[in-house]
């Protein structure tokens, strides 16, 4: 009797370490770093990524957003307060509002529902959605910070050497610059390292080096940047893959030769380029 009464308790205290198990935060989640989350919650389903995207509802139309992402779930912890969908979806609508963002959207009542809101930070814009369910039991923030694409993935020398000879020239968005400058970036040695690869292999190859911006700012400024990115490349393979100086010659045209549309941040995107000529 004893012996049965033991693993009664045994089993109830397994199941109460197990309750409480489960309502720990999943291995690797956190709350972003701009938000709290609502007391008496744990998160129960974590995803960030560096660049994702969410369509967010503004009206009746769907807004698609771009960049760094996160979708965070919270779960009530057993016996805690719960909030209502109204009270969870205001608290972080007033977290954007009273640092100059703004709610587009409220479509919350007592029983869920969603919200959605936008907030201007270091001239990028943060967008949030807050989808609540059974009553306020759950709530699942979807948040995306709007960001472009960083390249990570090159053309090797050899995928080089074959756009060149099919097409005469190739254009490269992994060779980053500082904002305004012509200073290549440290994350650029990626793009560069196959230009340089393939010059040493092919001694009878020639480029011209050409610099293309987007449309924001002035245009002579725009060209005067483009010529100086141009040429900070030409430096850097020459000094650095010991290439000689007459194989490259260089060109910057501005904003004047645009391959997508400058109104959209990913179009200004690819319109910052270099392309490389064969000659």
């Amino acid at each position: 009797m004893r012996a049965r009464t033991g693993l009664v308790v045994l089993g109830l205290l397994c199941a109460i370490v197990q309750i409480h198990a489960q309502e720990e935060d999943v291995a690797g989640s956190k709350d972003h770093p701009m938000l709290s989350r609502f007391p008496g919650y744990y998160i129960s389903d974590y995803d960030a990524q560096d660049f994702g995207a969410y369509e967010f509802s503004v009206g009746q139309e769907q807004q698609r957003v771009e960049g760094r992402y996160w979708k965070i779930e919270y779960m009530l912890k057993e016996g805690a307060k719960k909030g209502g969908p109204i009270e969870i979806g205001r608290n972080y609508a007033n977290a954007f509002t009273q640092r100059g963002g703004q709610k587009l959207q409220d479509d919350l009542d007592s029983g869920g529902g969603q919200l959605t809101a936008r907030m201007p930070v270091a001239g990028k814009n943060i967008w949030l959605e807050v989808a609540v369910s059974d009553g306020g039991e759950i709530y699942t923030l979807r948040i995306v910070e709007e960001a472009a694409l960083v390249q990570q993935v090159e053309f090797t020398a050899m995928e080089l050497a074959r756009q060149l000879n099919e097409k005469g020239s190739v254009a490269l968005h992994g060779i980053l610059f500082d904002t305004g400058k012509a200073t290549i970036k440290p994350e650029s040695k990626a793009a560069l390292a196959p230009i340089g690869e393939l010059l040493k292999v092919d001694s009878a190859l020639k480029l011209e080096i050409q610099g293309h911006t987007d449309n924001v700012g002035a245009a002579a400024a725009n060209l005067k940047l483009s010529q100086d990115r141009a040429a900070a490349v030409k430096t850097y393979l020459v000094q650095t893959f010991s290439i000689a100086a007459d194989r490259l010659s260089t060109a910057g045209f501005g904003d004047t030769k645009p391959v997508a549309d400058n109104k959209t941040e990913d179009g200004r995107t690819q319109n910052r380029r270099v392309e490389l000529v064969k000659k």
